[in-house]
Parts: structure tokens; C-alpha cells; sequence
């Protein structure tokens, strides 16, 4: 019995590098789609408002940049760099 536990505990952490690298893949092939996705939406000069965002451009327009960082990484469970940008592109705008 234990021997069996032994084998399928080792056979799980054998795969975890294989599905680490596939999650990789496919979160990298997805930003990718965004990327394009977000160029063709701005060659049309499409707006696209997400749901929850007035707050974010709210503290844009009153020059809280970090808290408005802060509270886009909430809604939309953004990293750090990537919450970073889109506040940006919002002060742009």
C-alpha cells in the first residue's frame, strides 16, 4: 500500500513540470490574442469600457494613479505591470 502512495506521488510530481510548461504556453498564446486583440480595437478606434472601470478613470482624472493602480488590480486581478499600463493608457486617453 504505501509502495503504491510512493509511485503516484511520484508519478504527480514528475507531471508538474509538463503542466507548469503547458499553463505557460497557453497564458503566453493568450497574451498574444490580447495584444492583436487590443490593435485591431485600436485601429478601428474602438472603446471598449469594462465593467467596474469608472472608479479607475474617476481616480485618473483626480490624479491618483497609484490608488487607481491599486483598485484596476482588484477588479481585474492584473499583475502589477500590467495594471501599470492600462492606467496609463487611461491617462492618455
Amino acid at each position: 500500500m504505501e509502495m503504491a502512495a510512493y509511485i503516484v506521488i511520484m508519478a504527480l510530481i514528475l507531471q508538474y513540470p509538463l503542466l507548469e510548461s503547458r499553463i505557460r504556453k497557453i497564458q503566453r498564446r493568450a497574451d498574444r490574442i490580447e495584444r492583436k486583440l487590443d490593435l485591431i480595437l485600436g485601429h478601428l478606434d474602438i472603446q471598449v469600457a469594462e465593467p467596474g472601470l469608472e472608479r479607475v478613470a474617476a481616480l485618473v482624472r483626480e490624479g491618483k494613479k497609484i490608488e487607481a493602480i491599486k483598485v484596476y488590480r482588484q477588479l481585474t486581478d492584473a499583475d502589477l505591470k500590467e495594471a501599470k499600463d492600462a492606467v496609463e493608457r487611461m491617462e492618455v486617453a
